[in-house]
């Protein structure tokens, strides 16, 4: 049995799908459903067992997993409790990664891109010591994948116990089905596809930088198949272990992402730039780009579809449908 936390969120409920696509059931997925749709991220799934949160620590006592994909957190880069974050994102974390130490299980878990902070120490994910101790994440979120990042790296260099394949993911910009819960921590995609479809401009920031037209604000985008992959493949590949990035290798600007939208919509461009506000001008990041060199030297060999392909799978199979569930 595979335990897949954060089982009904975004990505968590595509590794779910995926497996599920692979014949795989005898998955556990532990989450929190509330009384919104994220339930219908698991609707069309077959699964072994539902775990409520409350219980997750009870549930894997005696337990014999084949492996725990730990993808449940807080993911929301605004979230202003600190304290909600270090119990889901750090101290949770940690239990479990003991647990799986103990218990000899496979760990994979989801750290982020927001642990680079403003990228002004790169995007390469050196997962030494000295190479964390050199980002400085923006915001509590990040802060709290940071620290567990740092806790699995002081462990390892205490020669602590661990599982026997540990790994941890960057996320840099992930979109695709199965996000509509998460709000304004949607993709832009997500967010503007009506508006769009219904002939609405669509808004953008003006640049307040020199050199940097208005959109070309640029991200690392990645369609959530292929954030999928990656995690697929390590489940397959059990002698890697390490912290990588999950990007595609490439930055895309803002307006490259709705120009594709457009075109999967058969329409020319329909947007408008608007100013920055001011609150946020000064911390703004204007580039992301994931550096994939650990990944690719680990062995993953797959090819990360390109942005225009990904948009455009996204509107003609899910948003422009009635059920855009996966």
């Amino acid at each position: 049995m595979l335990l897949v936390t954060g089982g009904a969120g975004f990505i968590g409920s595509n590794i779910v799908a995926s497996l599920n696509e692979a014949g795989i059931t005898d998955i556990a997925v532990n989450d929190i459903l509330g009384s919104g749709p994220k339930w219908r991220n698991l609707a069309q799934r077959r699964l072994a067992e539902f775990v409520p949160a409350a219980d997750l620590l009870r549930w894997l006592e005696g337990r014999k997993l084949d492996a725990v994909v730990h993808m449940g957190a807080i993911s929301s880069t605004t979230e202003a409790d600190v304290d909600l974050l270090m119990e889901h994102n750090f101290i949770l974390s940690v239990r479990l990664f003991e647990w799986c130490a103990q218990s000899r299980t496979p760990f994979i878990y989801a750290s982020s891109a927001a642990t680079y902070g403003d990228g002004g120490a790169g995007f390469v994910d050196d997962w030494s010591s000295a190479g964390l101790a050199r980002l400085k994440p923006l915001n509590p979120y990040g802060f709290s994948k940071h620290l567990f990042d740092q806790a699995v790296i002081e462990r390892i260099a205490r020669k602590d116990k661990l599982p026997p394949q540990w790994a941890g993911l960057k996320f840099f910009n992930v979109f695709g089905p199965n996000e509509y819960h998460k709000g304004e921590m949607m993709s832009l995609v997500a967010k503007r596809f009506d508006d769009a479809k219904a002939g609405v401009p669509i808004a953008l920031f003006k640049s307040h930088r020199d050199g940097i037209g208005d959109g070309e604000q640029k991200r690392d985008f990645i369609y959530v198949d292929d954030a999928v992959a990656v995690v697929r493949w390590l489940l397959e590949t059990p002698r890697v272990s390490g912290i990588f990035n999950v990007g595609t290798g490439r930055a895309r600007s803002f307006r490259d992402l709705m120009t594709a939208m457009f075109a999967a919509l058969g329409r020319a461009p329909d947007i408008d730039y608007v100013d920055m506000p001011e609150a946020i001008r000064n911390s703004y990041q204007y580039f992301t780009q994931a550096d994939m060199s650990n990944l690719r030297r680990a062995g993953f060999a797959a090819e990360f579809h390109t942005l225009e392909e990904r948009v455009k799978t996204y509107v003609s199979r899910y948003l422009d449908r009635a059920d855009r569930f996966r």
